[in-house]
């Protein structure tokens, strides 16, 4: 199932609806599908993390997302916002959550471009990650086959960056999060889908916004994911900077984005001051 999306002025993605619990599912696999934390789902429906769902609950899920600038390239990821966008010139075609680099195999920022695209790829395991197995006690793996093992998924595209690519999973549950060696892996189906759309030579580019702001007609939406490679971008700041630049500094309110910027999770919200909504005042 491909991510849900909408377009408002090619800046906001997702939207609110509900969803039936199927047999099998559970919050981490749910959000790891829709791009939203467990435990936002969890918060939003007043359930605990580790409940247990059964087939047929209703769910109350919220997955908007703001879209970064494309800037003039194909694939834009965004790692601490676990998304990729993917364009055909200015339009916004494909939008799907993504497992991207642990803190400590961080996935590089930076343009790149696809330079290997391959079906049913075969693993050839780096030695640092060879290492890594050893250390840990596991059985060492030098190649793994194309099949359900083979933790590429079926589809694989090589970048420009070394060592990185973007490809499937045989985990699905481990999408939205970062926990790779530093490539994103998507859902079977997402990859699927961009694969069918990416040529050899496609341009893109890695980014780490965890601050995202966006002004959507009348509304300002604010967007905050946790600094999970301890960059420290100032929140605040990024947000009195857009509201100043955009002349809007009368327009939110400030103690949304307080509790906003609290929050982080990473889910666009609107900060738009009520009467600004209701257009007394600008």
């Amino acid at each position: 199932m491909t991510l849900l999306w909408f377009l408002f002025a090619l800046q906001l993605v997702g939207g609110s609806s509900e969803y039936v619990v199927q047999p099998g599912d559970s919050l981490t696999l749910i959000g790891a599908r829709l791009g939203v934390d467990a435990r936002v789902i969890a918060e939003s429906n007043g359930l605990k993390p580790s409940t247990v769902l059964k087939p047929s609950m209703k769910l109350r899920i919220d997955n908007r997302h703001i879209v970064p600038a494309a800037d003039g390239v194909r694939i834009v990821v965004n790692v601490p916002q676990r998304m990729l966008f993917y364009f055909a010139g200015r339009v916004l075609v494909q939008a799907h959550p993504i497992a991207a680099g642990s803190r400590g195999w961080r996935t590089p920022r930076g343009d790149f471009q696809v330079l290997v695209t391959e079906g049913d790829p075969v693993w050839d395991v780096p030695a640092s990650i060879q290492a890594e197995m050893a250390r840990m006690g596991k059985q060492v793996l030098t190649h793994v086959a194309p099949g359900p093992s083979n933790p590429l998924g079926k589809y694989w595209l090589g970048l420009s960056l070394p060592g990185i690519g973007i490809h499937g999973t045989n985990a699905p549950a481990s999408i939205y999060s970062l926990q790779t060696h530093g490539c994103m892996r998507l859902h079977p189906d997402d990859i699927e889908q961009l694969f069918a759309a990416v040529e050899v030579g496609t341009s893109g580019k890695l980014i780490y916004e965890p601050v995202l702001t966006a002004l959507i007609g009348d509304s300002v939406f604010l967007e905050v994911h946790p600094d999970a490679y301890g960059l420290k971008p100032d929140a605040a700041r990024t947000v009195r900077e857009f509201a100043e630049t955009m002349h809007l500094l009368d327009t939110v309110e400030w103690s949304l984005i307080d509790d906003v910027i609290r929050r982080k999770d990473g889910i666009a919200r609107d900060v738009t001051r009520v009467v600004a909504r209701e257009g007394q005042t600008h």
